[in-house]
């Protein structure tokens, strides 16, 4: 496995393979609270977790994978993985949301692979454009070409750089989720917007993407 490439989905286990570190924050001891409720078999706790944890993750799986379905089907997924090693959760070390993060992310990562490599259904044909989606049609072309200079990006650099742009997460918990230093996440960052500005170069206006390497 290279440096760049992230781990699998199904290697990530609860509150392992990751630094540890103590749990600092109320929302994070609440999280860790509700789990072990949780094993302990009180359903109500789930529930409430689930609501705290799923809008986040869907965000996430919708991005990547473009599907409402799909996102769905990711979430569902990270949080039976989530409920099967309840039992197992090593309390005090990780984060109930950064292993949901981790996991969902990883398990899209691994349909979109997957999606790569799958043949088209047979008789499909792409939708042809109509004049009444010029406006769509332009902003998914300012998409289309800032996902595919993310995608040029070693894998630990664009991660990197999506944790801190797209999902707009704080570099510590990044760092959590990568296992590294915040000075490590951030030198990730500065040369995947590096080489961000030199794919994209003469575009910056209008994908309207913000090239800032003095961002904390």
């Amino acid at each position: 496995m290279g440096p760049d490439e992230p781990k699998a989905a199904d290697d990530a286990e609860p509150g392992r393979g990751a630094r540890v570190m103590p749990l600092d924050d109320v929302q994070a001891r609440r999280d860790a609270e509700l789990l072990a409720a949780y094993a302990a078999g009180d359903t109500a706790a789930a529930r409430t977790l689930i609501e705290a944890q799923t809008p986040r993750l869907l965000a996430l799986a919708r991005r990547m994978l473009g599907s409402e379905a799909e996102a769905e089907e990711v979430v569902q997924e990270a949080m039976l993985r989530l409920w099967r090693n309840a039992g197992n959760w090593r309390a005090g070390e990780a984060r109930v949301s950064t292993w949901l993060y981790t996991v969902t992310r990883n398990l899209a990562t691994d349909r979109l692979r997957r999606a790569r490599t799958a043949p088209l259904p047979e008789g499909y044909e792409p939708p042809d454009p109509t004049p009444g989606v010029a406006a769509g049609m332009q902003h998914r072309a300012r998409t289309d070409a800032l996902q595919a200079a993310l995608a040029a990006l070693p894998e630990r650099q664009r991660a990197a750089v999506e944790m801190r742009h797209l999902d707009e997460l704080p570099n510590p918990e990044i760092a959590r989720v990568m296992g590294l230093s915040v000075e490590a996440v951030e030198s990730l960052q500065a040369r995947g917007r590096r080489r961000l500005k030199e794919l994209l170069s003469g575009a910056h206006a209008a994908l309207s993407y913000e090239d800032d390497d003095n961002e904390p």
